[in-house]
């Protein structure tokens, strides 16, 4: 389903501030360090509060088996100047029976209100369709997160529909905003966004 290119481990993608990469074993306590914040366990459907001990190092195997397999692609974010220290991570799983993918993103709190969760979805939605990734991709926020929700909005998603399902980790249903955008969409943004950019050139060399 993804880029034959994206199934190697050192396979990473970077934007004027971050890298998006494999995880690696070594980000463990990174992670750890990040998703034992109930700020933003609260804010998932599959975080654990509290975050028990192994559960990084989970996560990364998870993540690595379903690049391999082409089922997903999970990439953790990190400040391009320290591609050691984790603070985040973005990621497009396959949906069972499906050719449509989910997305999901997440920063450590310190790094909330940046625009970098904006800057690491824009760079994998690139990636991703600019490959020739035909499906959907299926988002869904939190109704008490609108920080979430603006990530996708600036990103292209539309808001299609609320639903209220069974989260695991908080052990209860949660009404959440579901979004979607596909291919065609995200390119004509493309094109508009390239339009822009050379409208506003002539405009400031007239001037």
């Amino acid at each position: 389903m993804f880029h034959e290119i994206a199934r190697d481990d050192i396979y990473r993608i970077e934007t004027p501030r971050l890298w998006l990469r494999w995880p690696k074993v070594s980000d463990a306590p990174h992670l750890t360090r990040h998703l034992s914040n109930r700020e933003i366990a609260d804010m998932t459907a599959r975080i654990p509060h509290p975050y028990p001990p192994g559960a990084a190092e989970h996560y990364i195997f998870d993540m690595r088996k379903n690049n391999v397999a082409g089922q997903g692609l999970g990439l953790v974010i990190t400040p391009n100047a320290k591609p050691n220290e984790v603070i985040g991570g973005v990621g497009l799983r396959r949906i069972e029976h499906s050719e449509d993918v989910e997305l999901g993103y997440w920063l450590g709190l310190p790094f909330w209100g940046r625009g970098y969760a904006t800057e690491a979805v824009s760079t994998l939605l690139q990636a991703v369709f600019g490959f020739g990734f035909s499906g959907n991709i299926i988002a869904s926020v939190r109704t008490n997160n609108p920080a979430s929700r603006r990530v996708l909005e600036r990103n292209g998603f539309a808001h299609t529909h609320d639903s209220s399902p069974f989260m695991p980790a908080r052990g209860a249903p949660h009404p959440v905003h579901w979004f979607q955008l596909d291919r065609v969409e995200w390119l004509a943004r493309q094109v508009a966004a390239e339009w822009d950019g050379h409208r506003q050139s002539a405009e400031y060399a007239v001037t």
